[in-house]
């Protein structure tokens, strides 16, 4: 039975992980005054920050509907993720609807459960009520079968209503919107608590790993507090970060007082070691990514998701300023806060640089486009991807460093990229007024007191590469794009330039894992596709000697003539089962990947612009 103050709520949902060992939640929604006539009930089919129909309504395994009196309403599905029933004079309130959910997904956007654990993001789990969206409601958080997991703990950023710390109970939201903007993380999880300017953070990680706790908070106090200091104020009262570690996995996903994020184990920082590894720079700027968002995207919205649909795509343009401007500034928040190097923050720079150049579709989709498409063509990717799409995360974040470097040189330092976004949360932010889809680009303009309309005409509307080799001298950092040097090449921050070696290649990448040489993307005018060779094919000889995922790279690479050139190779390999012979003419690489070399000895106004660039905002 419910509390008697459960009265006060209209809508009060009970949700408990009924059912472990089958993966299945169980979810009782309790409708005090439903709306007169047929009620609606809906479960959405995308979430806020992840631009992907997903159907979650195909998890819910059975769902039926009662009076207090048990009597049973009739139930009739309307459309997939949509059930009618009408209430009828006869019945005694509340209406008490039950389902199960199928929970089986490890990821930061649907729902999980096993023994070990139970998470949900709440568009996976909880129905939304038509015509009482704006209705306060009540969420009851139940803890398993006592004979299924013992010790489970709670954590929420939901706000408490009759519930204890990390505790199961009664948690309270303002509408719909809020009710599922708190996923929930229920098991057995380390925890760890910091402040920021003195709003209490907390850091739940579940899943085995060995993490150095302290290292791990002082680091990321650090990191929020350049991300507060940035937009001037921190607009919350709390904030969680819910992690798992897997043994592989990466992700994250944004909400206005916590985020939910998935890491490889190994990429938290070990107890006792202090150097800076390439996995835990990820993993912080990815909670610097998400944290970010608490400002931009959760309160700085396009204006067309203020009222999002969640049963249809909300098409826009503006997923690069939300996304790219973001990615830009996760890493860049990292050397702000001195978790690390300028040599650290330019390899990663790099690496960017080079996946982008290394995309075809960069020439094929504008950034704009990539972000209005995002929908049907970034989330929904195949073999053809790499040839007709661009990301609007990694171009995006380009596009946030051209902007940022181009307003500081052409303003002598005195406007920067800071400032659009320091204007954007006060007119946008602190309001809650949308971003209109020119929005940011007049913003910008306005900021800046720049003609800045041929810069977003060819960083947005047009394929045309952008110019970061002047931009980054203007900071002191050279730029330059060479032929990978084999397939684990990504570039990266050095010491000097060494002499180009350019080998000849087949432009094809091989898919991860196992040792066989099959093809997962065969890359637009390169030499595999002119040769006819198709993704999913499996390349099994080269001139008679046997291929491998290992050493394909080099025996094309041997295939050269005494002064050099490329010569023809015969390839054997299987598609479908069916043996082909092809003769393919390997392609000298082409300079798609990105060194950047720091220059110290650099005239007093660069070193200035840089310094001003890389500096701590607090």
């Amino acid at each position: 039975m419910l509390s008697p103050d459960a009265a006060s709520f209209q809508l009060t949902y009970r949700v408990c992980p009924a059912q472990p060992a089958a993966h299945l939640f169980g979810v009782e929604l309790h409708i005090a005054q439903p709306p007169a006539g047929t009620l609606l009930l809906a479960l959405p089919a995308w979430c806020p920050g992840s631009y992907m129909i997903r159907d979650f309504a195909r998890h819910l395994v059975r769902i039926t509907a009662v009076d207090s009196h048990g009597r049973m309403i009739p139930i009739l599905k309307q459309d997939k993720q949509t059930w009618a029933l009408t209430s009828g004079d006869a019945l005694t309130l509340p209406l008490i609807v039950s389902y199960q959910v199928y929970a089986w997904d490890l990821s930061v956007r649907a729902a999980y459960l096993d023994r070990t654990r139970a998470y949900f993001n709440g568009p996976s789990l909880l129905l939304q009520v038509r015509g009482c969206e704006h209705l306060p409601c009540r969420i009851d958080l139940l803890p398993p079968p006592a004979d299924a997991s013992l010790n489970w703990r709670l954590a929420t950023s939901l706000r408490p209503l009759a519930a204890e710390p990390l505790g199961f109970g009664a948690y309270q939201a303002d509408d719909y919107a809020d009710l599922i903007d708190h996923p929930v993380e229920m098991g057995q999880f380390d925890l760890t608590s910091f402040d920021v300017r003195a709003v209490p953070h907390r850091f739940a990680v579940s899943g085995r790993q060995r993490c150095d706790f302290a290292r791990l908070q002082r680091d990321l106090e650090r990191i929020c507090d350049q991300h507060a200091a940035l937009f001037g104020e921190l607009p919350i009262d709390r904030y969680l970060f819910l992690a798992v570690a897997a043994s592989e996995g990466y992700g994250g996903l944004e909400h206005r007082f916590s985020s939910s994020l998935l890491c490889t184990r190994d990429d938290l920082p070990s107890p006792g070691e202090s150097a800076l590894t390439a996995g835990y720079q990820r993993f912080l700027g990815l909670c610097s990514h998400e944290y970010f968002h608490l400002w931009h995207v959760k309160r700085i919205q396009p204006l067309c998701m203020l009222t999002a649909d969640l049963t249809m795509e909300i098409h826009t343009r503006l997923l690069w300023v939300f996304e790219g401007i973001t990615s830009y500034y996760d890493d860049l928040a990292l050397i702000r806060a001195g978790c690390i190097e300028p040599t650290a923050y330019l390899q990663s720079l790099a690496e960017n640089v080079t996946r982008v150049m290394r995309t075809p579709g960069r020439l094929v989709q504008t950034l704009a486009e990539s972000s209005f498409d995002a929908w049907t063509k970034f989330y929904k990717q195949d073999e053809n991807a790499p040839n007709a799409i661009i990301s609007y995360y990694a171009k995006g974040a380009l596009v946030a460093l051209a902007l940022d470097l181009t307003i500081r040189r052409e303003t002598g330092g005195r406007v920067a990229l800071d400032d659009v976004m320091r204007a954007l949360w006060v007119r946008h932010g602190r309001t809650g007024l949308g971003v209109p889809e020119r929005g940011f680009e007049a913003l910008a303009v306005e900021v800046s007191g720049l003609d800045l309309g041929d810069f977003f005409a060819q960083a947005l509307d047009s394929t045309d590469d952008l110019d970061l080799i002047s931009l980054l001298a203007s900071v002191g950092i050279l730029m330059r794009l060479r032929p990978a040097i084999g397939p684990k090449d990504q570039g990266g921050c050095v010491a000097c330039f060494e002499p180009i070696q350019v080998q000849p290649t087949l432009g094809v990448r091989l898919r991860n894992g196992g040792p066989e040489a099959v093809l997962a993307h065969v890359l637009s005018g390169g030499a595999g596709e002119c040769a006819g060779l198709a993704p999913g094919d499996q390349v099994v000889a080269v001139n008679g000697l046997r291929a491998t995922a290992e050493n394909l790279e080099r025996l094309v690479a041997a295939t050269q003539d005494r002064h050099g050139a490329p010569m023809p190779i015969r390839l054997h390999c299987f598609r479908r089962n069916e043996l082909l012979e092809l003769t393919a003419c390997p392609q000298p690489a082409a300079a798609d990947t990105c060194e950047l070399m720091l220059i110290d000895a650099v005239p007093d106004a660069v070193l200035r612009a840089r310094t001003a660039w890389l500096a701590s905002l607090v």
